[in-house]
């Protein structure tokens, strides 16, 4: 952006931090099973790129020692929290942003915990980029990937939510069980290949990296050679900046997932990801499904006031206007004031049984749509569809079973602000879940509220 000129005593650093960054900014989401050592990565990645200086390393690694957890003082960069520092697992996604001189980043630990996958969800449904960390380990490999391990249902989410590029860091390689072992990598190689493929990643859009979060080899700097003399790719920061640019719609109309909220001296700031068109200080946009015309007052990106931000931004935006609490919440969008998105009760979705032997019309359960959480129900299979060509087999089957693909009606009690996925793909994929997920689908039609 252009500096502000309108006076001569403006601060240089504040015109300096306003002006356009032309490095791409790219969302990535750590997943993967417990233990894998997601956090532990994430902060490595923070320390080795200047985002987290040596006192503060020093601070973690005397409370790490304090909890008698000496190896999980890395961890403590993502996970703030003293419930996830005693438990030593990540409850929330953590946010945090680092930079390379390529691009700007920001980074989401999703949750390994089974217990915890909406929160995952809730984070990888922010993501352009999945890193799905693998643990080396003999036994801990096997019990994320056979066992009924969280690494299967988090690549699968990762992909149903719309993340189409995967580097895939086989950690821990360091370890005592593996010591950059060619064999043990190649075996994980062998293993995850297959089911990446059948999840519908192709071969150019997935890549394998060995590395150690702990010790820091192979994140920013090569893996010494006398280590591990086989590997000859390339780092995972180099990985990250060599990925092509993604696609973003600027010109669409403004769509923005509000996943949090919070009041700043009496001014209701909301944080999302914008997934479609731009936003600029001054705007007048809506906040849907509640339908109230706000002010954009300031917007502020990794703690930067910007003037205005795009397509795959993080932002916090300062909105002017009174409003009470009910009138924004996670799952609100943040919308185009003449090209709103519509409140919904009632689509129309194409929707693949994962989960469940039988299934029938009056199934309930909870959607995951965007950054929204409601119940849901299906009231009608409209018709068993061809998974290759999609077109209709049987109509209005009594039942389905796992693996189907169907066409369906779903009502909410609740309305959401959805779109027809040949809309906006960000808004228009859902996952249905229970203590586990058993569908996956996008809308095809809506039906909006008057």
């Amino acid at each position: 952006f252009a500096p502000h000129s309108s006076t001569t005593h403006t601060n240089t650093m504040t015109d300096e931090k306003k002006q356009k960054d032309p490095r791409e900014h790219v969302n990535i989401v750590f997943i993967g099973h417990v233990d894998a050592g997601k956090s532990t990565l994430g902060g490595q990645i923070m320390y080795s790129t200047g985002q987290v200086d040596d006192r503060t390393i020093e601070k973690y690694t005397r409370e790490a020692k304090e909890k008698n957890r000496d190896s999980w003082y890395l961890a403590f960069v993502m996970d703030c929290s003293e419930e996830e520092k005693e438990k030593g697992k990540t409850v929330h996604a953590a946010r945090a942003h680092f930079e390379t001189e390529k691009k700007r980043y920001t980074v989401i630990d999703a949750p390994g915990h089974k217990a915890y996958v909406p929160n995952m969800i809730g984070g990888a449904s922010q993501a352009d980029v999945a890193i799905l960390v693998i643990s080396a380990r003999r036994g801990e490999f096997e019990a994320g990937f056979e066992q009924g391990g969280q690494t299967r249902e988090h690549t699968m989410l990762a992909k149903t939510l719309g993340v189409e590029r995967l580097i895939v860091v086989i950690n821990k390689m360091d370890e005592s069980t593996v010591q950059w072992s060619e064999e043990r990598y190649n075996e994980i190689v062998d293993k995850l290949t297959p089911y990446l493929k059948k999840l519908g990643f192709k071969s150019k859009a997935f890549q394998f990296l060995p590395v150690s979060g702990f010790t820091g080899a192979n994140i920013k700097n090569p893996i010494d050679s006398h280590k591990c003399p086989w590997y000859k790719g390339p780092t995972f920061l180099d990985a990250l900046d060599d990925l092509d640019p993604i696609e973003r719609n600027e010109s669409g109309p403004l769509r923005m997932p509000v996943i949090d909220k919070y009041k700043d001296r009496g001014t209701m700031v909301v944080l999302g990801k914008i997934e479609t068109g731009t936003v600029r200080v001054d705007d007048k946009v809506l906040i849907m499904p509640s339908n109230k015309e706000v002010e954009v007052a300031a917007i502020k990106s990794h703690d930067i006031d910007v003037d205005e931000a795009r397509p795959g931004e993080n932002v916090e935006l300062h909105l002017k206007a009174d409003l009470h609490k009910d009138d924004v919440h996670s799952g609100y969008v943040i919308c185009d004031l003449k090209n709103p998105v519509l409140p919904v009760k009632e689509f129309l979705a194409q929707f693949l049984v994962l989960d469940k032997a039988l299934f029938t019309s009056g199934y309930s359960a909870i959607i995951h749509i965007h950054t929204a959480v409601e119940d849901v129900t299906v009231t009608a299979l409209m018709a068993t569809l061809d998974k290759r060509t999609g077109k209709e087999i049987t109509k209005k089957p009594k039942f389905a079973k796992q693996g189907d693909l169907l066409l369906v009606r779903m009502t909410l009690p609740q309305s959401v602000c959805i779109t027809k996925f040949s809309d906006c793909p960000q808004l228009g994929r859902f996952t249905i879940r229970e203590d586990k997920t058993v569908a996956v689908g996008k809308v095809t039609a809506i039906k909006p509220l008057k």
